[in-house]
C-alpha cells in the first residue's frame, strides 16, 4: 500500500471502469511456503522423504533456573527426564546423526517417529545432569561446542556481553568421557561467532554468522571478506575439536539459530554436511541436511503438555497460521528525521507504541516515499540502484525484534514501483497505460514493466541487497504489482503478448471476452511468478523467509476485478504464507461497513485455508478527509471482523505523533483474541 491510497478513486469508479532479547526466543511458526512448497505452490509428496517425520530438540542448560546462565532457556533435570520418558512412552524413537545421514542418503530408513536430541553451548550440566539420563535410556545426542569458551582451562570467558566463569562449561576430560560413550556426537557451534558484531552505522550488535560487519571508517565488509571470516572461524573450531577429541565435527549448530546459504556452504566444504538451526516447521524433502529445523526447549515447555502441543504443530506443519496474527503496518518515513537524535526519539516512541498495542507482527516500510506516491524514490538500506535516504531499516527492524514482543517482522517492499535515477539504463522501461474511457481506473503508480528483463534484474538486485543488509522474517509485497486492462502497452509487454500468441493491439484483446480472459490470466500469473522470483533472491540470506502480499478488496468481492488489477485471491492463498486484504471501508466509500466486512469474510471463509491465511487490514486514517478514524470505532470494526470469523487482523497506518490509534482501545480487543482456532483434531 498505501500512502498513495489517499488518492484512490472511490468504489463507484472501480465498479464502473474498471496488500534479544535472545534470538532463540523469537520464532514461533510454521515453515515458509517458499520452502514447504518449493515456491511452485505444490507441496512435496507425503511420505516420500525419510526425514519428513524427524523431530530435532534443542536443549541448552539442564539446570534449575536460579543456577542457569540463561534461566528462560534452561530445563530442570526433573523435567528433562520426564520429557525423555514421555517421548519413549509415546512411541518416539531416538536416533543418531549416523542414522539421519544414512536415511537421507537412502541407505537405511529411520524408525517411526524419530527424534534427534541436541544440546547447544557445551554447558557442564550436560555431563552432570543430562548424561546419566541419556545413558539410562540409551539416547544418542549432538553436542554443540564453542571453541573460544573451551580453549582456556580456567578463568573467565566472554559469554555474550559478559564475562562468566569457565566452570560453567564442560572440561575437556568430561568431553572425552561423553564422546567415548558412543552416545555423544561433538558438533561445531563455531569458534568465536557465538556473539554479536556491529551490523549497521547505529552500532546494533547482531549475530556474527549472518551479519556483514560494519566499521565506521570502512563501511560494510565485502562478500568475499564475509565468507573468509566464516571459513576461518569454522575451520579453527574443527581443528580444535579434532585435536582434543580425535574427531572432526560433522555437524554445525548455528548460534542463535541464524544461518544463511553462504554459511551452510562453507560448513559443508569443511566437512560438516549437517546443519541445525531454530527454524520452524517440519523437516521434509524441501529441507536440506544443512538446514534441519529444531524445537527450542525452554523453561516454560517443562510441562510435557507443552512439548506435546509443539510436536503436534510440527507434525501438521502449523505455526504462524495457528496463532492469531495482529499487524501494525509502519511507515518508516514517519520515523526518519534528518536529525539522527530525533530519529532515535521517534524510534523510541514507536517501540513504546508497539509494546502498548500488543501486536505480534510488524510490516515495516523499507523504501522511502515521502511524497505519498506509493513508489520508491529512495531506499532505507544500501543498494546498487537507488539513493539511500538513510541506512535505517536494519536498525529499526533490529530494535523492534529485540526490544518488543513482536514475533514476526516483514520488510514492506514495492514490486514494480521504483523510481530509478535517470542514469539507470532501466529507468525508462516502465509500464505504459493506454488512454481509457468511461472513467476507467488508472492505478497512478510509476511502475517498471514486469516484462522488461533488464528492469526486473534491477529489482531482483535491490531485493538481494536488502537481504544482505538486515535481519527480517518475511516480505510483504506492496499493492503496486497490478496491471489494468489498459496495461501494459510497453514494447517489452507487447513482445511478450506476441510470444503468448495474443494480439499486440490491446483494444482487440479487450473486445474479445475469450482473449481478455486469457490475457488477464497470463498477466496475473506473470506478476505472481515475479513476486516468487523476488522472494527467491532474498531466501539465500533469509532461509526461513515468509511471504505476504497486499490485495485490494475488490479482488475478493468482484469476479471481474482480476481484469482490472491482475490480482487473484486463489493464487495468493496458494503461494504466500499470508494475504493481507485491504479491508478499508472509507477508502472504498461503502455505505455499510459491517455489510462490507461480512461479504469479505464470507468469500474468504469459502476458500480452502482462507481464514487461516488472510489478514484483514483496516485503515486507521480516512485519507479523503485527512482525519484519523476514532479509536473506539476502529476497535469496533476489529470486533466485527472477529465476530464474523476473521482470525488475523491488522491496521495501517500507525500515527505515533498523534497517538492514533489509541492502544487503550485496541489492546483489549487484540488480547481477547490471542489464538486462532486451528489446533483441532486432524
Amino acid at each position: 500500500m498505501m500512502k498513495r491510497l489517499r488518492r484512490r478513486l472511490p468504489l463507484v469508479v472501480l465498479l464502473g471502469g474498471l496488500l534479544v532479547v535472545l534470538l532463540e526466543g523469537l520464532g514461533f511458526g510454521a515453515g515458509s511456503k517458499l520452502l514447504a512448497f518449493g515456491m511452485a505452490g505444490q507441496k512435496p509428496a507425503a511420505g516420500g522423504d525419510p526425514l519428513s517425520n524427524l523431530v530435532v530438540l534443542a536443549y541448552h542448560d539442564i539446570a534449575e533456573p536460579d543456577q542457569a546462565l540463561m534461566p528462560d532457556f534452561a530445563v530442570t533435570p526433573a523435567h528433562f527426564q520426564d520429557q525423555i520418558v514421555w517421548l519413549k512412552q509415546h512411541g518416539r524413537h531416538f536416533v543418531s546423526v549416523d542414522q539421519v545421514i544414512a536415511a537421507r542418503a537412502g541407505k537405511a530408513p529411520l524408525p517411526a517417529n524419530p527424534v534427534l536430541v541436541s544440546f547447544d553451548d557445551g554447558f557442564r550440566s550436560v555431563f552432570s545432569a543430562a548424561f546419566p539420563v541419556l545413558q539410562r535410556y540409551k539416547v544418542p545426542a549432538v553436542l554443540g561446542l564453542v571453541g573460544s569458551w573451551l580453549s582456556p582451562e580456567s578463568g573467565s570467558v566472554h559469554f555474550g556481553d559478559e564475562l562468566v566463569s569457565r566452570d560453567h562449561f564442560l572440561s575437556w576430560e568430561q568431553l572425552k568421557t561423553l564422546v567415548a560413550s558412543g552416545l555423544i556426537e561433538p558438533a561445531s557451534h563455531t569458534y568465536d561467532l557465538h556473539k554479536g558484531i556491529s551490523g549497521n552505522p547505529q552500532g546494533n550488535s547482531e549475530p556474527a554468522v549472518t551479519t556483514r560487519l560494519y566499521a565506521p571508517t570502512q563501511g560494510y565488509e565485502s562478500e568475499s571478506a564475509y565468507r573468509q571470516r566464516l571459513r576461518a572461524d569454522l575451520a579453527r573450531n574443527s581443528t580444535v575439536l579434532e585435536r582434543q577429541l580425535d574427531r572432526k565435527p560433522r555437524v554445525v549448530i548455528w548460534p542463535y539459530g541464524r544461518y544463511n546459504q553462504t554459511a551452510a556452504a562453507v560448513a559443508k566444504e569443511l566437512g560438516m554436511p549437517v546443519g541445525l538451526n531454530l527454524d520452524d516447521g517440519a523437516n521434509g524433502s524441501s529441507v536440506p541436511l544443512t538446514g534441519l529445523r529444531r524445537i527450542l526447549m525452554t523453561q516454560e515447555m517443562g510441562d510435557t503438555a507443552g512439548l506435546a502441543k509443539e510436536l503436534e504443530l510440527r507434525r501438521r506443519d502449523l505455526g504462524d497460521t495457528a496463532r492469531a496474527v495482529k499487524v501494525m503496518h509502519v511507515d518508516l518515513d514517519t520515523i526518519h528525521d534528518p536529525n539522527p537524535q530525533q530519529t532515535e526519539r521517534n524510534l523510541a516512541l514507536l517501540l513504546e507504541r508497539i509494546s502498548a498495542m500488543g501486536v505480534n507482527t510488524v510490516y515495516l516500510q523499507a523504501f522511502a516515499d515521502p511524497k505519498g506516491r506509493g513508489s520508491a524514490e529512495a531506499l532505507y538500506f544500501p543498494n546498487r540502484h537507488l539513493p539511500v535516504k538513510d541506512d535505517l531499516f536494519n536498525h529499526v527492524a533490529w530494535e523492534i525484534r529485540t526490544r518488543t514482543r513482536v514475533k514476526r517482522l516483514y520488510a514492506w517492499m514495492p514490486v514494480l514501483a521504483f523510481e530509478l535515477p535517470a542514469t539507470e539504463p532501466a529507468a525508462s522501461l516502465t509500464v505504459v497505460t493506454q488512454p481509457s474511457h468511461n472513467g476507467h481506473l488508472a492505478m497512478g503508480y510509476h511502475r517498471l514493466s514486469p516484462f522488461a528483463p533488464k528492469a526486473m534484474k534491477v529489482v531482483a538486485e535491490i531485493y538481494e541487497d536488502l537481504s544482505r543488509r538486515a535481519t527480517f522474517d518475511g516480505l510483504i509485497f506492496h499493492d503496486d504489482a497490478t496491471l489494468s486492462d489498459y496495461e501494459d502497452a510497453s514494447p517489452a509487454a507487447l513482445a511478450q503478448y506476441k510470444a503468448w500468441g495474443l494480439p499486440t493491439d490491446l483494444a482487440t484483446i479487450r473486445a474479445n471476452d475469450q482473449l481478455l480472459g486469457r490475457w488477464t490470466t497470463l498477466k496475473t500469473e506473470a506478476l505472481q511468478q515475479l513476486t516468487l522470483d523476488l522472494a527467491r533472491s532474498v531466501q539465500p540470506n533469509q532461509p526461513q523467509l515468509r511471504t505476504a502480499r497486499n490485495l485490494y478488496a475488490q479482488v475478493v468481492l468482484n469476479p471481474h476485478a482480476e481484469a482490472w488489477f491482475c490480482q487473484s485471491l486463489d493464487y495468493a492463498l496458494r503461494d504466500y504464507d499470508f494475504t493481507a486484504v485491504e479491508a478499508m471501508p472509507y477508502m472504498e466509500q461503502v455505505s455499510d461497513a459491517d455489510a462490507f466486512f461480512g461479504e469479505l469474510v464470507k468469500v474468504v471463509k469459502d476458500k480452502p485455508e482462507g481464514l487461516s491465511k488472510v489478514v484483514f487490514e483496516l485503515q486507521s486514517t480516512d485519507w479523503r478527509t485527512r482525519t484519523d478514524i476514532p479509536s473506539d470505532q476502529l476497535a469496533g470494526q476489529f470486533e466485527t471482523l472477529y465476530r464474523l470469523g476473521a482470525q488475523h487482523v491488522g491496521y495501517y497506518p500507525d500515527n505515533p505523533f498523534r497517538g492514533t490509534p489509541d492502544p487503550a482501545s485496541l489492546r483489549p480487543v487484540f488480547d481477547a483474541h490471542s489464538s486462532a482456532p486451528l489446533l483441532k483434531p486432524s
